[in-house]
């Protein structure tokens, strides 16, 4: 049995390359536990080994998209979540979007208010 399978591309919106914001923490734990991730922020940068990119490259198999934007700032990437039909978007503390959850919804996107951090320290991820 393949243990690869049980891996989640992640897909961290709102990636800051400073230690101290929950969304690098993110990174860090979701590469630590072997999950294939893609971090996309405001400018380049690392975090670890892991790119932070601005682009919007297409990704295929994504299962998370983990939140780390408000609101506001989330609209720019709605198209964008989209077109990667996650199967699910984690809303961290401070990005709940009701809007957002129900454009998920419609589109078969489950919408999960949660912490990231949280989820992987006790195995739900």
């Amino acid at each position: 049995m393949e243990t690869s399978n049980d891996k989640k591309l992640t897909v961290v919106l709102g990636a800051s390359p400073n230690p101290e914001r929950y969304s690098n923490m993110a990174v860090n734990r979701l590469t630590a536990k072997g999950h294939p991730v893609v971090a996309i922020g405001s400018r380049e940068a690392t975090i670890g080994d892991i790119p932070v990119i601005t682009a919007h490259p297409p990704l295929e198999k994504v299962d998370t998209v983990t939140m780390y934007l408000n609101p506001v700032a989330q609209k720019a990437y709605y198209d964008y979540i989209l077109q990667l039909q996650p199967r699910r978007i984690i809303f961290n503390p401070g990005a709940e979007n009701e809007e957002l959850e129900d454009i998920a919804r419609q589109h078969n996107i489950q919408p999960v208010e949660a912490c990231t951090l949280v989820l992987l320290s006790t195995g739900q991820f």
